[in-house]
């Protein structure tokens, strides 16, 4: 059979061979060698074989057993390794990617996905397969390894394929399952962890932050926002992002850990991503959610305690002292008042704070506490700040310790009543003529004091003071004349005229 470069094939013990070697066969394994000496009479006896074997030769063959199969065969399947986890098993229609190691039954190697550095990816049951391949992938976990063992008639049958596979030849697959999908598949999520208190869940609109690890289903990682310690910032349900994440983001709530298992169709389809997603590759993304708001949110006020009897609430403009603690909805601590030796001070309407807890602390009593959830847009936006993230929602615990009630937008001071009618006599304490910085600041300090007027709210009066005084000395000479003196309603009014 060497010299012919074919193996010999043949059914054992019908009387299609001489029955020496139908004797000398019987029991012999896969890759088992023997010496055959058959006798004439169990061999081609008195007649011989015309020009080949003459009459009464005693044979001697030297048998190396290469396959064996028999018609009532099946499947010889072996399960190598599975996984622990096993949500769903191969069945017919599914695409499958798998690695594979073909040989012949006595070892020989006829092909292998790993030399080729590439899965074979294919329909399962649809026809596209021989037959025991299709037969044999069934049932199989994603990360399952399995031996397939396929006799030739649901293999290559008799004419075997191409010079690897020979006629009548029984395969050896060793087989990996990397992943698998139904064309059908929508998105399957597993909530690892969800909080116990969940005030909303994220909608199409929503702009979401999220940290991710992404893998395939065989473990291998191929991207991870933890690796860039960086957040993924996203709008959802808008195509930003592959279609599987806009819907496995959807219903999410601030804290939630979950699982979104995406095929190939609402993910990278038959091109793959890179050099680190293949072609038609399920996507697995366990993702953990650290907040997400809406452009449209307001500022959330959640009232903790309010005293009894609060008639007087802050207003524009008032000059308040508070304590904060402020953190990301993660929890993560950002800044807290109660690090430094005072209340924060801070005159509301001024753009000193960010709007949102501006907002926040209107219309609260001396006493009250509340917790303020302030969403980017009125917080510290895309670019975020020193310490805080951009497109972060910021959670503040606001205590209002005291307030003063503060004066007009652009006023320095403000009068009870109508002014004095001889506001410059008056303020000219020792009638020379002029008022140097000493009188005008013991002038208005009385006022204060008997209730006539009130200056603009702040930790340092003196400083507010001379404020006043720098803007009456026009000419900056250190002293206010009774040119130079106009009442901030008269100035006002002037500014209007001169705009007509």
């Amino acid at each position: 059979s060497y010299d012919r470069g074919a193996t010999v094939a043949g059914v054992v013990g019908v009387g299609r061979l001489i029955t020496g070697m139908d004797r000398g066969l019987l029991g012999m394994c896969v890759n088992e060698r023997r010496h055959l000496i058959v006798p004439p009479h169990l061999g081609y006896g008195s007649i011989g074989v015309a020009g080949l074997i003459p009459p009464d030769a005693t044979l001697y063959f030297d048998v190396v057993m290469l396959d064996i199969w028999n018609k009532d065969d099946k499947l010889q399947i072996t399960t190598l390794s599975k996984p622990e986890r096993c949500n769903r098993t191969v069945e017919n229609s599914d695409f499958v990617r798998y690695h594979y190691n073909g040989t012949l039954l006595d070892g020989t190697p006829f092909d292998s996905s790993y030399s080729k550095d590439s899965t074979y990816d294919t329909y399962v049951g649809t026809g596209w397969l021989i037959k025991g391949m299709d037969q044999g992938l069934l049932g199989m976990c994603a990360g399952e390894k399995r031996s397939i063992i396929i006799p030739p008639f649901l293999a290559y049958g008799e004419k075997g394929y191409g010079t690897t596979i020979p006629p009548q030849a029984s395969l050896v697959f060793s087989v990996l399952l990397v992943d698998f999908h139904n064309p059908k598949d929508g998105v399957f999520l597993e909530h690892l962890e969800v909080p116990g208190s969940c005030k909303r869940r994220a909608v199409t609109g929503d702009f979401v932050r999220y940290h991710y690890n992404g893998t395939l289903m065989d473990g291998t990682l191929f991207d991870s926002s933890y690796s860039r310690n960086h957040t993924y910032n996203t709008y959802i349900g808008k195509g930003y992002i592959i279609p599987g994440m806009d819907q496995g983001l959807q219903g999410v709530c601030v804290g939630e850990r979950r699982r979104v298992v995406i095929p190939p169709h609402l993910a990278y389809g038959e091109n793959g991503a890179g050099n680190k997603i293949p072609g038609s590759a399920v996507l697995i993304f366990d993702v953990h959610i650290i907040d997400f708001h809406n452009p449209e949110d307001p500022v959330e006020i959640e009232t903790v305690y309010r005293p009894e009897g609060c008639n007087i609430t802050t207003r524009d403009r008032d000059f308040i002292r508070y304590h904060y603690n402020c953190s990301l909805l993660d929890g993560t601590k950002l800044f807290s008042s109660h690090d430094y030796e005072k209340p924060q001070e801070v005159t509301l309407g001024a753009n000193k704070v960010i709007e949102g807890l501006n907002s926040g602390l209107l219309n609260m009593c001396a006493g009250e506490r509340r917790v303020l959830i302030i969403p980017p847009h009125l917080g510290h936006g895309e670019s975020g700040a020193r310490g805080v993230p951009g497109s972060a929602v910021l959670r503040f615990e606001v205590e209002l310790i005291s307030m003063e009630e503060g004066v007009p937008e652009g006023y320095l001071f403000i009068w009870h009543g109508d002014p004095p009618a001889s506001l410059y006599e008056q303020m000219d304490l020792n009638k020379d003529g002029e008022i140097p910085a000493d009188e005008f600041s013991t002038f208005i300090k009385s006022q204060v004091a008997d209730g006539k007027g009130r200056l603009m709210p702040s930790s340092d009066p003196e400083k507010v003071i001379a404020d006043m005084f720098r803007n009456q000395d026009r000419n900056q000479d250190g002293k206010i004349t009774s040119e130079e003196l106009k009442l901030k309603s008269d100035e006002d009014q002037e500014k209007i005229h001169e705009e007509l």
